[in-house]
């Protein structure tokens, strides 16, 4: 099941095979606008179908363009609902499917839509106009914390100031503001910040990443920079929005894969099958939809406010780990049956791949499992 496809420009489109799993295997002429992906069809909407489709239209012209993707981006927020105001299918839905046309454009997006689902969540709201935000600012989240360095959060005369250094802070010399993480006296805070200010100054590196090369993730060095609190002490990971965020990240993981999928598949109809790359692809169709079962049983759940029996921590990890798992199944699969050619002579095959294998690795693999673990026995009762 796909939505509907824009038609701006080319109209020549792929055939399209249904599959139980929901995603819309297609193989796509270079020309044709992107296909989005449903992540829940029991759920159908005509306006989150339009909006989705036009929000994709843009997707394919960005790749590798920081600038011009977070212009988009920002545009997209201005559009798109909100996780916290109209529930999580539709990010989540566009999360994936922007990943499935271009996983660098996916990972630009995300955070933005996570910091501006954060700040509608804020009880009280947020004094934005301080620090000089609007609704053209684009947003990062920097919540990583590093072995050796601390931001500091103190309250002074003229109000909070950052001090400190931050790890890993994606894209913080293209960003205009960011929610960051810092340490104050009665714990751990969240706080708005203008990354233009001149008392913030972002590293160039080092990154040399060979997928997502264009999102650079470099520690940023603040001294005595002003900033506004975002929610009381331990709010921000205390909140149930901190585990559906999770959640919005492993939608890109999905979409990413379905990207490589949807390159399988397009194989098949270049020839004829033999059964190994038929295993192939149907090995990959149940990875994928076990993984879009799971994500859309999350988006019910949140939305239909009905997560009690289990702590919001438990079913973010529950999540991630089934779709990395997706994720890595298809990976291999597509590798094995579509060799090394692709990956050294097909310019957008190969930075998927490279993308999405460095993305997927914000997945703390067995210790997030073992976190999960930690859980499950800390309730007395299995959970199955």
């Amino acid at each position: 099941m796909s939505l509907p496809r824009a038609s701006r420009r080319d109209p020549a489109y792929g055939a399209e095979t249904s599959n139980p799993s929901g995603v819309a295997l297609t193989a796509l002429p270079t020309t044709a606008l992107p296909t989005a992906v449903v992540l829940d069809p029991s759920r159908p909407d005509a306006g989150r179908a339009l909006r989705l489709t036009a929000a994709l239209a843009d997707v394919p012209v960005l790749r590798g363009d920081v600038g011009p993707a977070l212009a988009w981006a920002a545009r997209v927020g201005r559009t798109v609902p909100v996780a916290s105001t109209a529930g999580v299918l539709e990010p989540w839905e566009l999360l994936a499917s922007t990943a499935a046309v271009d996983v660098g454009v996916a990972r630009v997006l995300e955070p933005h839509l996570d910091a501006l689902s954060i700040l509608a969540q804020v009880p009280g709201g947020v004094d934005l106009a301080s620090i000089g935000a609007d609704e053209d600012s684009t947003w990062g989240v920097f919540a990583a914390e590093g072995p050796g360095v601390r931001l500091e959060a103190a309250w002074s005369t003229e109000g909070w100031q950052l001090t400190g250094t931050k790890p890993w802070c994606s894209l913080a010399d293209s960003l205009s503001h960011a929610l960051v993480t810092a340490w104050a006296g009665d714990g751990r805070r969240l706080f708005a910040l203008d990354l233009r200010a001149p008392e913030v100054s972002p590293d160039p590196g080092p990154w040399v990443a060979r997928g997502l090369p264009e999102i650079v993730s470099a520690p940023v060095r603040l001294r005595a920079a002003r900033a506004v609190p975002v929610g009381g002490p331990g709010w921000y990971l205390e909140r149930p929005g901190f585990a559906w965020g999770g959640i919005g990240v492993a939608a890109c993981w999905w979409g990413g894969a379905v990207g490589l999928a949807r390159e399988l598949f397009a194989s098949t109809q270049r020839r004829d099958p033999d059964q190994l790359a038929l295993a192939h692809l149907g090995a990959v169709d149940v990875a994928l939809s076990g993984a879009r079962a799971s994500l859309a049983e999350m988006s019910r759940l949140v939305d239909e406010a009905t997560t009690e029996a289990l702590a919001p921590g438990v079913l973010a990890r529950r999540a991630r780990g089934v779709v990395v798992r997706a994720v890595d199944e298809t990976v291999k699969h597509c590798s094995h049956a579509l060799g090394p050619g692709p990956m050294t002579v097909d310019e957008g095959y190969a930075r998927r791949l490279a993308d999405l294998t460095l993305y997927v690795r914000q997945h703390h693999a067995e210790r997030d499992d073992a976190s999960l673990g930690r859980d499950l026995v800390a309730r007395t009762s299995a959970p199955w």
